[in-house]
């Protein structure tokens, strides 16, 4: 992997090859001017480590200031990145040639900007596209109810564990954002829950439906108190008493999941289930957007693609190839609600194109 191995702090541990080049230095301003700019530590570190695994291959070239990284130099360390193979013989997901190369775009624009280049080699750097994918563990309305019923409630940590899913399938919320929910942003009174800081440091003002609630009130009512071990105000605590780590969270979910039948996906399997039950319910996508805290539309509009009972209900409506059967009363043919959402379907989808036409 391209990940650097941990040294241990024992005396006599070889330092890093590269530890002693130039670049380094400003490495190290660029992450602090990251910081400084109002960007997140975590993009800080992300960058730190990106910029890192450069020197180290631009250290084995003999480079030693940014003025001697040229444009082909760039490219021949996008194509490294292309033909490197992991320890399993696998080659980088193009997201994470991505994650190499855009906090070089970012170094090397900063550099220019405070006059330690000339001219920015990486101006005109083709990045890879990642390929747009469908999430890959998509659960139903009843494999999502099998996982959130697996805990056993009578025990405090089981009635803990219940609050949490409900939470996670309820509002979509991110593992890291559950992680850091304190007890004055959970509303269970107006139904409401207040997102501090989430991705792209935004706040963001959701609502949580009425049955997360009454688990949410229950656990705090009857749970919280019994594992409180130091003052904290984070609202989910773990049995010593502490706040969840992600990793922690993510066990803990995907342990439910198994044990209900599903053989992968954690938490980030029911934020997806809540945008796709949802907008296959007739919610509005920009709803959805809103709930999810993107950004851009566009990473919403994926879930168009995976809410599939709509268009199955127009494709038997429409399409020719579909087996003809003689009627009883016994046949199960769809009830007279498929039918018309089908056909409510249809009107919105010849609505769009005369819109596109115009």
């Amino acid at each position: 992997m391209l990940r650097p191995k941990r040294r241990g702090a024992a005396q006599g541990a070889r330092p890093e090859p590269s530890a002693a080049n130039p670049l380094h230095g400003w490495k190290r301003a660029f992450c602090e001017y990251t910081v400084v700019c109002g960007l997140s530590p975590s993009t800080a570190r992300m960058r730190e480590v990106a910029l890192t695994f450069f020197i180290r291959w631009a250290d084995e070239r003999g480079l030693k200031h940014p003025a001697e990284v040229t444009r082909p130099i760039l490219q021949r360390y996008q194509r490294y990145l292309y033909l490197y193979r992991t320890a399993q013989g696998k080659p980088l997901a193009y997201t994470s040639q991505s994650s190499r190369l855009l906090p070089l775009v970012a170094f090397f624009k900063w550099l220019t900007r405070e006059g330690h280049i000339l001219s920015n080699p990486a101006a005109d750097l083709d990045l890879p596209k990642p390929p747009r994918q469908l999430p890959k563990h998509l659960l139903t309305i009843e494999q999502v109810e099998g996982v959130i019923n697996q805990p056993d409630t009578r025990t405090p940590e089981g009635l803990r564990d219940r609050a949490i899913l409900e939470v996670l399938y309820s509002s979509g919320v991110r593992r890291s954002e559950l992680v850091r929910l304190k007890l004055y942003e959970v509303d269970t009174v107006r139904g409401t829950l207040m997102v501090r800081q989430g991705k792209g440091r935004k706040d963001r003002f959701i609502p949580l439906g009425a049955r997360a609630c009454a688990w949410v009130a229950r656990y705090l009512n009857e749970v919280r108190a019994q594992l409180l071990a130091a003052d904290t105000d984070i609202l989910f605590l773990t049995a010593w008493g502490e706040p969840f780590e992600k990793g922690r969270l993510s066990e803990l979910v995907s342990g439910y999941m198994r044990a209900a039948g599903i053989a992968h996906g954690s938490c980030h399997a029911f934020r997806h289930a809540m945008a796709t039950h949802m907008l296959e319910a007739g919610a509005d996508i920009r709803f959805i957007q809103v709930m999810l805290g993107h950004s851009d539309l566009n990473t919403t509009q994926i879930y168009t693609h995976v809410a599939i009972d709509r268009l199955k209900a127009v494709h038997a409506l429409t399409h020719p190839a579909r087996l003809e059967r003689t009627r009883r009363e016994d046949d199960a043919t769809p009830g007279p609600g498929a039918d018309r959402g089908a056909e409510a379907l249809l009107v919105a989808l010849a609505g769009e194109a005369e819109d596109e036409e115009v």
